[in-house]
């Protein structure tokens, strides 16, 4: 599974870098992505929304959010 250490970044970098490296996941596979940005739920839902990636999960702890996404076949 490919990761992506966002931590530190803000709105709308997490999801610029996400889309970039979602070019190098292959289809089906997932991404796992680390940001502490608090607008970054809402940002990947809309990003999944937008692009028809599956948003696989979204968890926050102790402010880090861990957020899933799946390449669309």
């Amino acid at each position: 599974m490919a990761e992506l250490d966002a931590q530190g970044l803000k709105c709308p970098l997490p999801v610029l870098r996400a889309r970039k490296a979602l070019r190098d996941v292959a289809p089906g596979e997932a991404l796992t992505i680390l940001a502490t940005d608090p607008a970054a739920p809402r940002d990947f839902e809309a990003f999944c929304e937008q692009t028809g990636h599956p948003l696989v999960s979204c968890v926050e702890d102790t402010g880090v959010y861990t957020i899933i996404l799946r390449r669309k076949s």
